[in-house]
């Protein structure tokens, strides 16, 4: 058995405007800021160490009024604009094709990622999808890849599994839980230094099948 994770935002699709629309109308609406760029946003998010509450909202923690105006606000503009990138769509029927098995881990709440993989038409080709809310642990912990891996019986001897991203996080969240790893260049993260990267979708074929 080989089974293919995959992390969401970044890798399977383009998330980037909404989640630049929906932050920016937090710091308009709660805290009457200037909005960011696009750029400014994505960049803070794929950060090593960042203090993303200060730089979104100017604020030292995640206050309760703006977590829950950008939950609610996000839910409803999260499926407005995504898409998947090139090629991600044939990947995955022709990984399926081959018997391998897809799940996806992803940082983001478990809501937003199956409401917007459903309205992309892809959410069925996955057998789990999990985000950090289901176990209370975000990448790099192992947590999220392991309870994917238990939800299919995975022997680590007989068994092959791969954690496909675009971010750092990605790759140790994989190397934690004892898994392979290849990053996606084509997402939120255009360069890496990690040992198998990875051009395009299609070249997921050449590394798994």
């Amino acid at each position: 058995m080989k089974v293919v994770i995959f992390d969401m935002d970044g890798t399977l699709l383009d998330s980037q405007k909404d989640i630049t629309i929906s932050v920016n109308h937090v710091r308009k609406t709660n805290y009457n800021l200037k909005p960011l760029s696009e750029k400014f946003i994505v960049e803070a998010i794929n950060m090593e160490v960042r203090n993303l509450p200060y730089l979104f909202y100017e604020t030292e923690i995640y206050e309760d009024s703006a977590r829950d105006m950008f939950e609610k606000h996000y839910y409803e503009q999260c499926v407005k604009n995504p898409y998947l990138y090139d090629g991600i769509d044939t990947t995955l029927k022709t990984l399926l094709d081959n018997g391998i098995k897809l799940s996806v881990a992803t940082n983001a709440p478990t809501k937003f990622a199956k409401r917007m993989l459903s309205h992309l038409d892809v959410a069925h080709l996955f057998d789990v999808i999990i985000g950090a809310d289901k176990i209370n642990a975000s990448k790099p912990s192992p947590k999220m890849i392991e309870y994917i891996l238990k939800s299919y019986n995975f022997d680590y001897e007989k068994h092959e599994a791969w954690m496909i991203g675009d971010n750092s996080k990605d790759m140790l969240s994989a190397q934690n839980a004892g898994i392979n790893s290849a990053f996606a260049i084509w997402g939120f993260t255009p360069e890496s230094n990690h040992n198998i990267v990875i051009n395009t979708p299609k070249d997921i074929l050449d590394i798994i099948l």
